[in-house]
Parts: structure tokens; C-alpha cells; sequence
């Protein structure tokens, strides 16, 4: 039975759009909801990897390589898959950059500044500004949007000021999606992710400043824990909500002092 068929009637599979699907989290996150049974529209920047993730997973798949910082990507992006699969059931809001770490406040040039909250903040808004007006407007109406924050949606780390704060904003944003998308059967929440094992975490392993500026390693999870929550979030009925849910090593010094 193909996406079209099923038409997402019994809330837990469909179609899902997975942003940043070319690499860690979002591509772990495709692979699982793939072999969940799921058609997977998978966006991203770079379309030699998103054609890696779609190749190795199997299943159904749409590749549209897409900048979420451009409007009219995404709005191609939507019409792409509308196209090819007649609805949206999910979006998975991940695609994101931590831009330059460890700059001081006085010396972030404004253009890193920019180029986060483009990425991070107005790119999660126009994904799923898109994904909404579809899921309010098909048959059966809604759908779900998962935000991936952040563990920094909390808490910062040194020096990490344009990440925090597009993550601290991404927080309201899935607040305000979830309350409007009440009558339209659209189900909003966000998960914070700390220290899954991905090219980006690598650097974990080895040490990295602490708050008090000490230099030390941090544990790391296996990123297929976390695709296997996104999961289990996306495929309760839409009648239910996970609106937060915190994932992290359970080592990280993240709860009290560390």
C-alpha cells in the first residue's frame, strides 16, 4: 500500500519531510522511520548525501535537495512532495548549524551571527509554517511537527551564544505551533538531544571547555537512541503529544553541576 493509500488515517505512518536528513541525526532519524514503513521526503543542502542515506536505507523516498533558509526552497520542497505522495503526515524539523564554537561575544561576526538564526530559527519557521498550511488543508486533516532543539535550548555552553539562543527561541516556536495547531489536529513537540554520536559530537570524545574552562571529554550516545524516540513520538496517534522530550548521555554534565 503506497503513502497515497494510506493517507496517514491511522496517525502513526505516512509521509514524513526529514531536514537535514544528509547526516547524523536526520539521516539515523530516516533510516528509522523507514524501516518503520514510512515514505521519507528527505532535505538538505548537499544532494550526494541525501542520495547516500536514501540509497542505503531502502523504501520509499523522494531526495530534494533544499536550503531551509530560502523561502522559495522550501516552498519547492513542499510542492515536491504533495506531488509525489498526495499529503504530509510529519516533518522533522532537524536541519540546523552550531556555527563558529568557542568565539567570544565581542569578536562573532554578525554574518555567523546571521547565518545561524537563518539556518537554526527561520528555517524551522518556514518548514514548518509549509507544513502547516498542508496539513490544515488536506484530507484528513492535520499532522505532526517534531523540532529537534537541543540540550542547549536549556543550557548553554561557553561561547556557543548564536546556538543557544536560536535554540532557546525554537523552545517558543513549538510552544506557539502546538497551541494554534490545536483545532486543526496538528500536534507539535520538540526534542532536546544531548551528546548523540555524529560527526558533530566527535569532538566530545576527546575534551571539550567546560563552564568552569576546564577541557575535559564528555560521554556520547548512540544516535539510533535518538531516532528511535523521533520515532515512537511521530507514530502515536495525533490525539496524543509528546511536547518535550530530553534525550542525552546519561553522563553529560548537564543535570546540577555536572
Amino acid at each position: 500500500m503506497n503513502a497515497k493509500e494510506t493517507d496517514g488515517r491511522d496517525g502513526r505512518t505516512g509521509v514524513a519531510v526529514v531536514t537535514g536528513a544528509g547526516s547524523g541525526i536526520g539521516r539515523a532519524v530516516t533510516r528509522e522511520l523507514l524501516r518503520g514503513g514510512w515514505s521519507v521526503v528527505l532535505a538538505g543542502r548537499r544532494s550526494a548525501t541525501l542520495e547516500e542515506t536514501a540509497g542505503a536505507a531502502g523504501g520509499e523516498t523522494l531526495v530534494v535537495p533544499t536550503d531551509v533558509s530560502r523561502p522559495e526552497d522550501v516552498e519547492a520542497l513542499f510542492a515536491a512532495t504533495v506531488g509525489r505522495f498526495g499529503r504530509v503526515d510529519l516533518l522533522f524539523n532537524n536541519a540546523g548549524t552550531s556555527g563558529p564554537g568557542g568565539v567570544p561575544v565581542e569578536e562573532l561576526p554578525y554574518e555567523a551571527w546571521r547565518h545561524v538564526v537563518d539556518t537554526n530559527l527561520n528555517g524551522a519557521f518556514l518548514c514548518a509554517q509549509a507544513a502547516y498550511r498542508q496539513m490544515k488543508g488536506q484530507t484528513p486533516q492535520g499532522g505532526r511537527i517534531i523540532n529537534n532543539g537541543s540540550v542547549s535550548a536549556h543550557v548553554p555552553r561557553p561561547r556557543s551564544l548564536a546556538y543557544t539562543a536560536t535554540k532557546h527561541a525554537l523552545t517558543g516556536l513549538t510552544k506557539s505551533l502546538a497551541l494554534d495547531g490545536r483545532p486543526y489536529r496538528i500536534a507539535v513537540g520538540q526534542i532536546d538531544i544531548g551528546n548523540a554520536a555524529t560527526e558533530m559530537t566527535e569532538r566530545m570524545r576527546t575534551g571539550v571547555v567546560q563552564a568552569n574552562g576546564e577541557i575535559a571529554p564528555e560521554p556520547v550516545m548512540d544516535v539510533a537512541d535518538v531516532a528511535r524516540t523521533v520515532r515512537h513520538m511521530a507514530e502515536l496517534p495525533l490525539e496524543a503529544n509528546v511536547q518535550f522530550a530530553t534525550v542525552l548521555a546519561t553522563g553529560m554534565p548537564y543535570v546540577g553541576r555536572g
